[in-house]
């Protein structure tokens, strides 16, 4: 072989193996940012592959994302593809962070990206330019937490009501993220739902026109004294802002910003309550109740029950505090209380009652008085603590036995029941014993014979109808089609059924698990996939054109899912529908 061919040879090696080399890398779009900055992470192939797996981007929140492009040329005989993933990330603190490994699916191999770092700096000052549509959307939204009161009481009620500003030089026409919830630690908490839609009120904010709309309002009972925090409230909001171009009619194009928006942490400096007149029988209770104490009769016989009731009704921390016990004679008898309450929630703090009924059972006739009993609370209004007494209440057992008249009885009757013993007393009792022995029983005709014997006659109809049930099954070719289909599509669906509770796991695993049932039963690739490619194929295969329809609007579904929250009850509704198609879609194919 000459030096010609072997050079010839080796530029051919040299092609095949770098046309083979597959890329898969991570790119950022910066590696130091500020905590008010976002960060782009692109990752990046060179070959179209499958089950891509982005990682967990601890330390982020992701804002968008994400996104895919591909691009596929080919100059001068040479193709050039490239398949990208996008995020657009917003860190949540300082520090310096690790973008971990995504992987992806080519050709039966797994392939890895490099991890990247992450610095995150101080908030960086952007400069005040009103042609800036970022400048000019964080200067017209602001959201606020407004707080009742900052220095209550211990399990004094306080309200914090969270309300978005929007002035009217900026406008929201897409739904907003929540990236951040507020906590409430230390604190009783409870939300008060909004009835009806969303309210839009005018008012002014810095001497401007504004709008805004009250996002969530909520009851708070400290349960400790000394600072506490309200951990802020974060959005993540599409802003549309007047750009700088105009359209052929002269109007400005709008441009869209996303911005983060936190209502800033709330610190609330709770008091203790007062020490002086404090009274000894204080259990918590903190607003302005009554209290009172009734039965359901107050003449009765013997042994016969009676309801004694423990109330107290008001507005206060209703749910905070135990009330007094009940203190009876011991010749009545006292089951358990009953606990019941009525309590409604709203802007000023709990309302309601609460109560505690015994179940008392008297033993002996005669009158039993029940004391007075005291219930003490702190009245925030006045600031000073408030002892109500209770009414003295005379429970009267007209029919019955009295208490000497039975200890007599008892007295009397253990009189007579008094035995004198003899030498004899036990001469009945045979000191000596004469064993005989008998026969072992024959175990033919016995119960357990003829239950061995009746056994296989009880097993032969439930035999033949089984087999006779298994038949039907096997000669049911549709049905036996569908549960085949069934079988696999939620075999195809397992991972998407793991994250039913997590919106974006789940609706990628059901993107991946449509891709990748197509890619098995139609041979293709993902590069072929479109809404139209899909319909001709599916056509083609004899599938029914509301399966195909229902295919499209599952991956829809996957799409919008991305940029637009959505709740359990929808992901479960797509996940069976999911099922259902895939099962239509595999009893169909030919």
């Amino acid at each position: 072989m000459n030096t010609k061919s072997i050079f010839i040879l080796f530029f051919i090696l040299s092609f095949g193996f770098a046309k083979a080399q597959v890329s898969f890398i991570a790119k950022a779009s910066k590696k130091t940012l500020g905590i008010n900055e976002r960060l782009r992470i692109d990752f990046e192939m060179n070959e179209d592959g499958d089950n891509f797996v982005p990682p967990n981007f601890k330390g982020f929140n992701v804002v968008g994302g994400p996104n895919q492009s591909i691009s596929n040329s080919w100059i001068n005989g040479k193709r050039s593809y490239s398949k990208t993933y996008s995020y657009f990330l917003a860190p949540k603190s300082q520090g310096t962070f690790s973008i971990n490994q995504a992987t992806i699916e080519i050709d039966d191999q797994i392939y890895k990206t490099t991890p990247l770092k992450i610095t995150i700096t101080e908030a960086v000052t952007k400069p005040k330019d009103g042609n800036n549509a970022d400048y000019v959307a964080s200067e017209n939204v602001h959201l606020i937490a407004e707080v009742s009161k900052t220095n209550p009481y211990l399990n004094e009620a306080i309200t914090v009501i969270y309300k978005l500003y929007v002035s009217n030089d900026v406008s929201i026409t897409r739904s907003w993220q929540e990236l951040d919830t507020p906590k409430f630690q230390d604190f009783w908490s409870q939300y008060i739902e909004e009835k009806g839609e969303q309210q839009i009120y005018e008012t002014t904010y810095k001497g401007k026109p504004y709008r805004y709309v009250v996002l969530r309002k909520a009851v708070l009972y400290p349960q400790k004294t000394g600072e506490l925090t309200i951990e802020p409230l974060t959005l993540d909001i599409p802003i549309d802002v007047q750009g700088n171009t105009r359209d052929i009619f002269g109007r400005r194009r709008m441009a869209r910003v996303n911005r983060t928006i936190s209502a800033g942490k709330r610190t609330i400096n709770v008091k203790p309550l007062p020490v002086k007149g404090k009274p000894d029988n204080f259990s918590g209770a903190v607003g302005n109740f009554d209290f009172s104490i009734s039965t359901n009769k107050k003449t009765l016989d013997a042994n016969e029950a009676l309801e004694l009731k423990i109330k107290v009704k008001g507005t206060g921390n209703l749910k905070l505090f135990n009330l007094p016990p009940l203190n009876l004679p011991n010749s009545l008898e006292v089951y358990e209380p009953v606990r019941a309450n009525k309590i409604t929630v709203n802007l000023k703090g709990m309302n309601g009652f609460i109560s505690d009924t015994y179940t008392v059972i008297p033993e002996f006739k005669g009158s039993y008085p029940i004391r007075p009993i005291t219930f003490s609370y702190f009245n925030v209004a006045l600031n000073e603590y408030k002892t109500i007494l209770s009414d003295e209440i005379v429970v009267q057992v007209v029919n019955g036995p009295v208490p000497n008249q039975l200890n007599n009885k008892n007295k009397s009757l253990r009189n007579e029941h008094v035995v004198s013993l003899t030498n004899d007393q036990f001469k009945y009792i045979k000191t000596s014993t004469k064993l005989i022995p008998i026969n072992r029983p024959v175990f033919f005709k016995t119960f357990k014979f003829w239950c061995l014997l009746g056994i296989p006659f009880f097993l032969i109809p439930i035999i033949i109808l089984t087999g006779n049930t298994r038949r039907k099954r096997l000669n049911d070719i549709e049905g036996r089609r569908y549960r085949t289909a069934t079988r696999l599509a939620k075999k195809y669906l397992s991972e998407a059924r793991k994250n039913l509770g997590k919106q974006a796991f789940f609706y990628e695993a059901l993107e991946r698990a449509l891709h990748n049932y197509l890619k098995a039963k139609l041979a293709i690739v993902t590069s072929e996939f479109s809404k139209g490619k899909i319909t001709e194929l599916l056509s083609d295969r004899n599938v029914e054109n509301e399966v195909v329809l229902n295919f499209e609007s599952l991956l829809k579904s996957c799409e919008f899912a991305r940029y637009t929250p959505t709740s359990d009850v929808a992901i479960q509704q797509d996940y069976d529908k999911a099922v259902k198609v895939i099962s239509n879609i595999d009893k169909q194919l030919q």
